[in-house]
């Protein structure tokens, strides 16, 4: 069993910055893309951003030159460097993972969210 859990939301200005982190635990043999969405009040669940293997990095329009991921192999873990935030960015941000269990099998995991809020 696969295990994602997010920290590092919380209550910001407009124009601050946050750092989200998602750790991954369990049995991982190794990982095809780690990354975030989040979801708005009201709104559909939408990318963030996204770290596939082989070094791509895709972002939502909305965060292009604001927000920045890293992923760490060597913890299976993955950040969100966000900058310049936005009341617009308030969300539910969730940490979402293509993982391989075996040789055989991958599936998709989701962390728990963590709230992001920015005020005006």
């Amino acid at each position: 069993q696969v295990q994602l859990v997010e920290s590092g939301g919380g209550l910001v200005q407009a124009g601050g910055s946050l750092r989200l982190s998602c750790v991954a635990s369990g049995s991982i043999v190794g990982i095809n893309q780690m990354g975030w969405y989040r979801q708005a009040p009201g709104k559909p669940r939408e990318l963030v951003a996204m770290s596939i293997s082989g070094g791509i990095r895709n972002y939502a329009d909305s965060v292009k030159g604001r927000f920045t991921i890293s992923i760490d192999h060597t913890k299976n873990t993955v950040y969100l460097q966000m900058s310049s935030l936005k009341p617009e960015d308030t969300a539910v941000y969730y940490c979402n993972a293509n993982i391989l269990t075996s040789w055989v099998s991958r599936n998709d995991y989701w962390g728990q969210g963590t709230q992001v809020s920015v005020s005006s």
